[in-house]
């Protein structure tokens, strides 16, 4: 009777990876190609919604492509994670989510130089829930969750140490 029963309500999982590229022009269609070789799925183009004069922005102007993995994100994490030798920084971990960027794509295994795409990097985001995300998220009979639905940082790194022996600096 000593032995307390695991609260399952606090149990989260991975619940997406999400790739994306920023660029315009030549350099965002061969970010968009590199998306669609590395997932097999379709990426999206991200478009400006603002004017920003002098960086040259306009609304309507694309300025990125990203693609999300929900289906198996763990496989895809673990190839990233690879190309940037298993060693992340704990500066890069936020509340409920942490991203790294990947240098160059020919570094993950089994991905080898493509001349149309030639060399490029991406950042990849990993994203986590609790039980009991979509009360906050639905469109219908909305509800507000409390603050200790949220996953903190040092619960990613203990996570991330013990399911993919990820070191962090």
């Amino acid at each position: 009777m000593t032995e307390q029963k695991q609260n399952t309500m606090r149990d989260f999982k991975m619940e997406k990876v999400v790739l994306s590229i920023g660029g315009v022009g030549e350099y965002l269609a061969r970010g968009h190609k590199l998306l669609e070789v590395l997932t097999d799925r379709k990426p999206a183009k991200t478009k400006s919604v603002k004017r920003i004069p002098a960086l040259g922005v306009r609304p309507g102007l694309e300025l990125g492509t990203v693609v999300t993995v929900r289906k198996n994100p763990e496989e895809f994490l673990k190839k990233f994670l690879i190309a940037e030798d298993n060693v992340l920084k704990k500066k890069q971990i936020s509340n409920n989510n942490f991203s790294f960027g990947v240098k160059e794509y020919i570094e993950i295994p089994g991905m080898e130089y493509d001349r149309d795409i030639g060399i490029m990097g991406f950042d990849v985001t990993v994203v986590f829930k609790r039980a009991g995300r979509r009360v906050r998220l639905r469109k219908i009979k909305k509800g507000k969750i409390p603050k200790r639905q949220v996953i903190k940082p040092e619960e990613i790194i203990k996570y991330m140490e013990e399911k993919f022996q990820t070191k962090f600096k």
